[in-house]
């Protein structure tokens, strides 16, 4: 046992000195700068933020920073359009677990702004529901390039609770990859959740394609 720890102590020494090695390189690379390197690596920098900038001033102008609700199945192919990464909340007026995930993917739309988030009413959206078969209420899809990547239905995926977190929800939509996720997506944020939680993965389909698989169920979740 003592043989493994000097061992691992060993090892664990080796890799600080390998990193400060590193550091000090590219310190001693950057003190070697000249006025006119500096100078480039600044334009640089700028140009990165110009472009960014630029970006997201796109983003926005079609839509993405804020949930919104579009109003028939026709809007809906326009917003998805074109439009890289969306999320489509499929809603009912009297469902009340609704209202709880327009909460949070209100907070989400003006966090991550590369993703346009919109919301559906099934019952002005007969066709698309049908085509979809989506019967549990909420569900969220997940679009990607015009094809849903995978579906949120219900809570299941979120701890199965009524009171799961922004963070959660979030969590969740970087392991489709419909947002840029920061986190770790080995685990959810929060360790507290109930047990037992599992992400369903939906075969990818395009949109308009003939069908989706979903739960047996109908109705409220």
């Amino acid at each position: 046992m003592a043989n493994q720890i000097d061992v691992l102590a060993k090892v664990l020494e080796q890799s600080a000195k390998l990193i400060e090695e590193t550091v000090d390189e590219q310190l001693n690379k950057l003190q070697e700068l000249d006025d006119d390197d500096m100078e480039r690596l600044r334009e640089k920098r700028l140009e990165a933020l110009k472009k960014r900038q630029h970006q997201k001033q796109e983003w926005l102008s079609k839509g993405h920073g804020e949930y919104r609700e579009v109003p028939s199945e026709k809007d809906f192919f326009t917003e998805v359009k074109d439009t890289e990464k969306v999320v489509c909340h499929f809603y009912r007026n009297s469902t009340f677990r609704c209202k709880i995930l327009d909460k949070h993917l209100a907070i989400l739309a003006k966090k991550h702004v590369e993703t346009k988030f919109i919301k559906l009413n099934v019952e002005k959206a007969p066709f698309l529901t049908e085509r979809l078969r989506i019967k549990i209420i909420p569900t969220l899809a997940l679009v990607l390039d015009g094809k849903t990547k995978e579906y949120v239905v219900g809570f299941t995926d979120l701890g199965n609770t009524d009171e799961f977190s922004t963070e959660m929800l979030e969590w969740r939509l970087g392991c489709a990859a419909v947002i840029n996720y920061s986190g770790s997506l080995m685990e959810p944020p929060t360790m507290t959740q109930r047990s037992g939680t599992k992400i369903r993965h939906v075969e990818k389909k395009t949109i308009r394609g003939k069908a989706y698989d979903s739960d047996s169920d109908s109705g409220d979740d």
